[in-house]
């Protein structure tokens, strides 16, 4: 495994993550399952673990943090993030500083630890001035209930904001942001997330960098009825049509010559750019974590780069 610096903060991070969004929680992946999953990635050298209070409404932060508390905690880097409406409630829901510091304590006591070591604001809040989001994390951080903290699907110009407001106010700053990035959706981090981030040291850890497993050559001959596209409709919406079969077949030639998988191949790719920090997989098998592990030691020749964009650009 290689580590990266988390943006230009001290903090390392593996190249390769383990997530816990659709295949935890909800019994979607039983407990020996699970644990047998997230000991082999920490056994492989994983150290980030990304999590979510709204994945399957706290039941993922539990069933992974049972396994993670099994493991010295100075050797995890654990995050989840705070947003999405976790009830009813009016005020259950968002970036208000009251959302916020209710959310935290309610994912510390389910991950089972007393500190994260990244908290994200899951999406942009319209309704929560961006001065008092900041202050709330920078007060976590004060009293030691984080770490880092950071965004996950926030637009270039939001970054840009909500940096100043820490600037102006002495405020910690945001470290990372976590946007959907791979070889099938590239062009918003590339043309607006990366220019914004980091020249700020924020790094990326990018989500869904195998495009919901289109890039692993699963769906080469259609949608085995235990695959995640035919139990996730949308996402076999969003990235199975023919122009993207297509490409998916023309990058086996180029990581058969490789010797490596398409799998590995595209996570290799993600990894290329320093922006990146971390790619994030999810696994209901730990030989699923051998093969994504080995993206993190693969270098792309530059002319391997310039063949992939080739076939990606048809």
């Amino acid at each position: 495994m290689r580590y990266r610096r988390l943006g230009d903060a001290g903090v390392k991070v593996s190249a390769v993550a383990l997530g816990g969004w659709i295949n935890f929680g909800e019994s979607k992946t039983s407990t020996d399952a699970a644990r047998a999953v997230v000991t082999r990635a920490y056994e492989q050298g994983v150290n980030f673990f990304d999590l979510a209070d709204i994945y399957e409404r706290g039941d993922a932060e539990k069933q992974m943090g049972a396994v993670l508390r099994e493991f010295p905690r100075h050797t995890l880097v654990i995050s989840s993030k705070v947003f999405w409406p976790m009830s009813d409630d009016v005020n259950d829901r968002g970036l208000s500083r009251k959302h916020i510091f209710e959310s935290i304590d309610k994912s510390l006591a389910r991950l089972g630890t007393d500190y994260l070591d990244i908290y994200f604001c899951h999406r942009h809040d319209p309704e929560t001035p961006v001065e008092e989001t900041a202050r709330a994390m920078d007060d976590l951080i004060r009293q030691g209930k984080i770490l880092y903290w950071g965004t996950s699907e926030w637009r270039g110009a939001q970054l840009a904001e909500v940096y100043d407001v820490c600037e102006r106010y002495g405020l910690h700053k945001p470290k990372t942001e976590q946007p959907q990035y791979s070889m099938l959706r590239r062009d918003l981090v590339e043309e607006e997330i990366i220019p914004a981030a980091q020249p700020r040291g924020i790094g990326l850890v990018v989500w869904s960098p195998l495009a919901q497993g289109m890039l692993s050559g699963k769906y080469d001959g259609g949608v085995p009825d235990d695959s995640r596209f035919n139990r996730e409709t949308w996402a076999r919406d969003q990235f199975l049509n023919a122009a993207n079969a297509a490409k998916v077949r023309a990058i086996k030639t180029i990581a058969d010559d490789l010797r490596i998988s398409r799998s590995q191949l595209a996570l290799a790719w993600a990894l290329r750019t320093p922006a990146v920090s971390s790619v994030i997989v999810g696994a209901t098998r730990p030989a699923q974590i051998d093969e994504n592990v080995g993206a993190a030691e693969i270098d792309l020749s530059a002319e391997v780069i310039t063949a992939i964009d080739q076939v990606l650009a048809a």
